[in-house]
């Protein structure tokens, strides 16, 4: 087992891993293992986006141990769970989505996680929750809606500090289904660059058809 070049996160052979924060407990369906007395969840890329990133090489992702994060499209928590392990005890992680149903799971899930609060609030109106959320490290966002790009700038705006990173998914279909997704990729890193520094961007594929990821930094 080896730590790569983005704390927190670890390889072994061609898998990655996260130090379990909750030893024992499973999250969905990845394996735990055991390694020098240390427990590790295996981070499956089929099932979140930020670890297909990762496996594609992304370079910086500014999550790290003890930093603030705020994850907008948390869902039922795959990811976040991660997430939470890499910050740690030091670090905090605020989740927010607006469906009640996945809301249920991840209010489960954060009563095991001592550094994970969770937000029922909807991305477009950061405002609402402005008084709930502190000035944060990275934003993650992971909403399949046709204004993201718009709903991530005014999430970065709002809540990510000078120096900070901002990871966004992008579904090329949930935009535009009549375009081609390379044509969809190239407008929206357009208007991420209008605002903000776009730093690193890789293709989800294999793992996730007709999705991006970009990686921007707060220069301002």
């Amino acid at each position: 087992m080896k730590e790569t070049q983005l704390r927190g996160i670890y390889v072994d052979r061609s898998k990655i891993y996260t130090k379990n924060l909750v030893p024992g407990k499973q999250v969905y369906t990845e394996r735990l293992f055991k390694w020098d007395g240390v427990e590790y969840r295996e981070w499956i890329p089929q099932k979140s986006k930020l670890a297909a990133g990762i496996k594609n090489r992304l370079t910086q992702i500014g999550i790290r141990p003890g930093v603030k994060v705020l994850y907008l499209g948390a869902s039922t928590g795959t990811t976040c769970s991660h997430v939470s392990d890499i910050l740690g005890k030091k670090g905090e992680l605020f989740a927010l989505d607006f469906a009640p149903r996945t809301q249920r799971e991840l209010v489960f899930l954060s009563q095991t996680r001592s550094n994970m609060a969770c937000l029922l609030e909807d991305a477009k109106c950061p405002e609402d929750y402005s008084s709930k959320v502190p000035e944060v490290d990275v934003v993650f966002q992971d909403i399949a809606q046709r204004d993201q790009a718009e709903i991530f700038i005014k999430n970065c705006n709002m809540f990510l500090k000078k120096g900070g990173f901002g990871l966004v998914a992008v579904k090329a279909r949930s935009i535009d289904v009549k375009k081609k997704p390379k044509q969809i990729f190239t407008e929206f890193r357009k208007k991420l660059e209008n605002k903000l520094v776009v730093v690193d961007s890789k293709t989800l594929e294999p793992f996730e058809k007709d999705h991006y990821l970009f990686v921007i930094k707060k220069t301002k």
